[in-house]
């Protein structure tokens, strides 16, 4: 599993030109799901991820965590972060996991969330999407592998 993690202070996804759903502060989530991958690491890092400080507090340090700050999750399918770039210049997505599985575990991840109480927002599994948003910072972190 692969995650890119964004605090933003808004972000947005339109799918055809309509939006499909908005956040204002809080995360962007791109989250890439690969084959050997097992639903208790995709809970793992539902549970753990809004308790990440990654808000900073009134003396400018990161010691407030997403629930702190009352702050949503905007989670974007992102099977493109599961790319292997290792040979030639055209990516291999052959780590991802199939769809119909993936599609599954991005579920999981949805719902561990929201039934910790945070307000999360999805893009469209499958679909071509225009991802917008404000990163609050800028402040990005990557997860790899078990977290």
């Amino acid at each position: 599993m692969r995650a890119v993690v964004q605090r933003v202070s808004r972000a947005a996804v339109r799918v055809d030109g309509n939006q499909k759903a908005s956040i204002s502060k809080g995360l962007l989530v791109l989250l890439g799901v690969e084959k050997g991958d097992s639903a208790e690491e995709i809970v793992r890092f539902a549970e753990r991820l809004p308790r990440h400080r990654f808000f900073t507090d009134a003396d400018g340090k990161m010691n407030l965590s997403l629930k702190d700050v009352g702050g949503s999750i905007l989670v974007v399918s992102q099977f493109t972060l599961a790319a292997n770039l290792a040979k030639g210049l055209r990516p291999s997505f052959d780590p991802a996991m199939e769809p119909d599985r993936a599609r599954e575990f991005v579920g999981v991840f949805v719902d561990t969330l929201r039934s910790a109480g945070i307000d999360v927002k999805e893009g469209v599994f499958g679909a071509h999407m225009e991802v917008e948003l404000v990163n609050d910072g800028p402040v990005t972190f990557a997860f790899q592998g078990a977290l």
